[in-house]
């Protein structure tokens, strides 16, 4: 492909809600048009970046989050598991790489996790990435000292969704606050990791919500590195089982805006994608999402099978992002990683 082609220009923090949503008001084909075309200076636009998401601890959360089937005040028919062993952890982590996967995430229902589950946990991260594969992890809010306590260990990627906007948050959670989710994302960018953070679309938000949580986004002074977005997932037995599904093209929407605020960023298709077409899909890869899960499973739901995920991809043209992306990015962060410790 041409080589890509940007400029400084493109990649601002100081977007003004206003201009946020008269992204959302552009006519669909105007919007998509812009996405696109910024999309290809920053992206070969048929490479798609592959994640598998393990949970590595289920259930048992004592947080409220209304769409989680993991919290412990809803009856989903979850069972609750303890922390996995290491070497399962390694096991399913080989599968994945054979199967096409660059990075493995892996996520624990915690509200906080405590120093001693880090023990563990970091022997995991330490194993796969061992296997010359990216490493996630989510675990709920972290101090200072335990970003800094997974920087070191080498630690690649900590997700931490924001979820929705600031104004809407409360509506969603009463556990913690919306800057406690801010909190960790700089704790976790002071040690030096890449930052995955997003939302989640379909929670009865509006629009203007939608905007505002992308402009917190893009608004950070350093943008989230991978950006999810979920399409919620309605389980039962949970507060949102009964919400109003999404208009498809209001959800290609969010990806087109999210492409436009953040072009350096991996924009993910994550929750939800097991209900999406084919043809959605391709319209949100058009749109600018360049990253998706492999895997039968995201932590407790469903994702679409990896077979099926191949002959799309191929039906596409579309190819899997190759492992010198992710030997170039490691270095990268590894050099800044360097340099954020020696200044402190």
């Amino acid at each position: 492909m041409p080589a890509l082609v940007h400029t400084d220009n493109d990649l601002r923090h100081d977007w003004a809600l206003a201009e946020v949503q008269a992204l959302f008001a552009l006519p669909f084909n105007d919007l998509l048009f812009r996405a696109h075309s910024l999309y290809r200076r920053y992206f070969d636009p048929n490479s798609v970046q592959i994640s598998t998401l393990l949970s590595i601890k289920t259930g048992a959360c004592p947080e409220d989050c209304a769409y989680c089937p993991q919290s412990a005040r809803y009856h989903t028919g979850l069972k609750a598991e303890k922390l996995m062993d290491v070497d399962e952890v390694v096991t399913q982590a080989k599968r994945a790489q054979a199967s096409g996967a660059t990075r493995f995430c892996m996520g624990a229902a915690y509200r906080s996790p405590r120093d001693k589950d880090l023990d563990r946990i970091i022997e995991m991260l330490k194993a796969v990435r061992a296997l010359g594969m990216e490493t996630c992890a989510t675990l709920g809010m972290l101090t200072p000292a335990q970003a800094r306590r997974l920087a070191d260990a080498g630690l690649d990627y900590y997700n931490h969704n924001i979820d929705t906007s600031e104004e809407f948050y409360g509506e969603i959670i009463s556990t913690r606050c919306f800057q406690d989710r801010l909190d960790t994302l700089r704790a976790v960018r002071d040690a030096g990791m890449h930052v995955c953070c997003g939302g989640i679309i379909g929670m009865g938000e509006s629009v203007t919500d939608r905007a505002k949580m992308l402009h917190t986004l893009a608004t950070l002074p350093e943008h989230p590195e991978s950006v999810p977005v979920n399409q919620l997932v309605r389980v039962p037995g949970t507060p949102l089982a009964g919400a109003a599904p999404v208009d498809p093209l209001d959800f290609i929407r969010v990806i087109a805006v999210a492409r436009i605020l953040m072009p350096r960023s991996h924009v993910r298709l994550s929750a939800g994608r097991a209900q999406m077409s084919d043809e959605l899909q391709a319209l949100a890869f058009f749109a600018g999402a360049n990253s998706i899960f492999y895997g039968d499973k995201l932590l407790t739901t469903e994702n679409p099978e990896q077979d099926h995920d191949r002959q799309l991809l191929a039906r596409l043209g579309m190819h899997a992002e190759p492992y010198a992306d992710v030997s170039a990015r490691r270095a990268t962060a590894e050099a800044a990683h360097a340099r954020r410790r020696a200044a402190t």
